[in-house]
């Protein structure tokens, strides 16, 4: 018996995904929980899910064999004891943490990531729109150190399962904040609700998979204001429920943008690898523009947790 073998424990979970998300439908549709769901919004998210899984099916080997090929390569061998699983689930929601700050400030990551906020509800359906091309961006050589470090691909992929079951039910309005230890250690949904706003204080924080401390640690918390509620979805809404528009209107974006006449190569590199947002004449906005803005309109906002300082680039307001 092969002793990496793991049972996929997103898969098993589905059964849950499914109960929980009907649960939150009849709860928000009977009056009993806030929210909101939107039937063709859902139906998308649910579309992307089943993608996902797809070309996980299909593709996934890809990342997996090439980390096992790293395998050979590794400084030690730590087994299977208890603990290994533990470090290997610590250190991976890490390195989840900084896939997930590069998904929002590179580009060519966010052209894959994008899809998972371009919904404007924020329910656990939002939870299933996930990425189609994850492997193309080349984010899984992040492992790579794990496995050189002596973490079996087999064992790094089994402790991701309980991370992506962790983020699942954290994509809700129905639960408030819990209990402060709670929302101290742990990605919460009132802390990854910020993660999906597009209020400007909100952009660009709290990446967490499961523990929020790596956020508090590299300072990208903000927390949920009760007096900016989360607004959701992207800066420029794509305005469709086309999963294949979904999936793919980033990459769209991006070669329009490094197609274009007239651009040196560094240009059209930035198009590829800048934060979302930037251009070569400044005609659009990033999120620190974005943020600047705001403080500009607001003063009184100027050095508030998301927000720069009146001296960071936002003038007050005349």
């Amino acid at each position: 018996m092969n002793p990496y073998s793991f049972p996929n424990v997103t898969q098993i979970a589905i059964p849950f995904f499914v109960a929980a998300i009907l649960l939150e439908l009849f709860l928000v549709r009977t009056g009993r929980a806030r929210g909101a769901f939107e039937t063709r919004d859902s139906a998308t998210s649910l579309l992307m899910g089943t993608g996902n899984v797809v070309a996980g099916l299909l593709l996934g080997f890809v990342s997996f064999w090439a980390l096992l090929w790293v395998w050979q390569f590794r400084f030690f061998d730590l087994g299977l004891s208890w603990w290994v699983f533990l470090a290997a689930f610590l250190l991976d929601d890490l390195r989840y943490y900084w896939y997930h700050r590069f998904a929002h400030r590179v580009r060519w990551v966010w052209a894959e990531h994008v899809n998972h906020h371009s919904s404007q509800h924020y329910n656990l359906s939002t939870a299933l729109r996930q990425s189609w091309t994850g492997l193309f961006t080349g984010m899984f050589v992040l492992q790579a150190p794990l496995v050189l470090l002596g973490f079996h691909p087999a064992v790094i992929a089994f402790v991701f399962g309980f991370n992506l079951v962790w983020q699942f039910w954290i994509h809700t309005e129905t639960i408030g904040r819990m209990w402060a230890p709670i929302e101290w250690v742990f990605n919460t949904p009132s802390h990854h609700r910020v993660h999906h706003a597009t209020n400007p204080r909100y952009l660009d924080a709290n990446y967490a998979g499961t523990l929020i401390i790596w956020d508090r640690m590299f300072g990208t918390f903000v927390p949920e204001l009760d007096e900016d509620r989360p607004r959701y979805g992207i800066v420029r809404n794509i305005g469709t429920f086309n999963p294949l528009k979904v999936a793919f209107h980033e990459y769209a974006g991006i070669f329009k943008d490094i197609a274009a006449p007239g651009l040196t190569l560094r240009q059209r590199l930035g198009y590829m690898f800048m934060p979302p947002g930037w251009s070569h004449d400044g005609s659009r906005q990033t999120s620190e523009g974005l943020k600047a803005d705001y403080v500009r309109r607001n003063p009184g906002e100027a050095g508030k947790p998301g927000l720069p300082g009146a001296g960071d680039g936002a003038q007050p307001a005349e």
